[in-house]
């Protein structure tokens, strides 16, 4: 029974223990430490909102977008090629948001790119949004609806700098839509990996991943500001998954 406990001890502490690939995969990224140890030094709402996002768990660093090396915690080295955000050259300059952003998330980049937002941002426009307006300069937030309405409203509000009363209501319910599809088809996948056939789980997500593409092209709709191909491709959606959803209640006999 001893020789049980203690192999079974044993067993738990390797389970629990990093693998030596795993350890290999973490990066060094002194940053946020040595910024974290000298309170003061930056923001800390900042780091404690990088601390947390996806950011930070797919190990997407600060250097990604302010520069520096992440690998010492000599200052002059680690801060070394990093530009001050006032200067246009540096990757977190206002106008260069979007680029920054976009050489990890391509697809809402150059949906962004298409709009006219990008257009007066690149002329210095100084009221247009830029990806940090709705997702946070780190937090990489998915907007709610009333924090999609009330950023509109800032500019198209009634006597605002570009009046369009409509539009921020409008907004709000197209993304209170695009959330709720998100959701069920969340729901969906989970309960078509729970479906044990391979040929009827193959057709199931295929149809999910049919359901889907039209809600891709809705996010860039929404990247590009143009809210009635939203609405389009939300219907197109809505269907799809309505059918997939009721394969998943009442298979049809094949």
């Amino acid at each position: 029974m001893e020789r049980l406990i203690g192999a079974l001890a044993a067993l738990m502490l390797i389970a629990c223990a990093p693998s030596t690939a795993a350890a290999q995969l973490q990066p060094l990224n002194a940053c946020a430490d040595c910024h974290y140890a000298n309170p003061g030094s930056t923001s800390a709402q900042h780091l404690a909102e990088w601390d947390v996002s996806p950011h930070s768990r797919q190990r997407v660093g600060c250097d990604k977008c302010h520069g520096g090396n992440p690998n010492t915690f000599e200052k002059t080295g680690a801060h070394r090629g990093m530009l001050s955000p006032s200067s246009q050259r540096s990757p977190v300059s206002r106008i260069n948001i979007p680029g920054t952003c976009g050489t990890c998330h391509i697809g809402p980049f150059v949906a962004f790119q298409d709009g006219q937002h990008y257009q007066l941002l690149k002329a210095g426009n100084r009221n247009v949004p830029t990806c940090v307006t709705c997702h946070g300069s780190v937090a990489a937030n998915v907007p709610s609806p009333k924090a999609v309405e009330s950023r509109c409203t800032s500019c198209h509000g009634e006597k605002k700098v570009a009046p369009r009363p409509n539009l921020a209501r409008e907004a709000a319910l197209h993304i209170a839509g695009l959330n709720e599809l998100r959701e069920l088809l969340d729901q969906a996948d989970k309960t078509i990996a729970r479906v044990k056939e391979a040929g009827r789980r193959t057709q199931l997500l295929y149809q999910a991943q049919q359901a889907r593409v039209p809600l891709i092209q809705a996010q860039d709709a929404g990247h590009r500001f143009v809210y009635d191909q939203l609405e389009e491709r939300l219907m197109l959606s809505r269907m799809r998954i309505a059918a997939l959803l009721d394969e998943l209640a009442n298979p049809s006999s094949r």
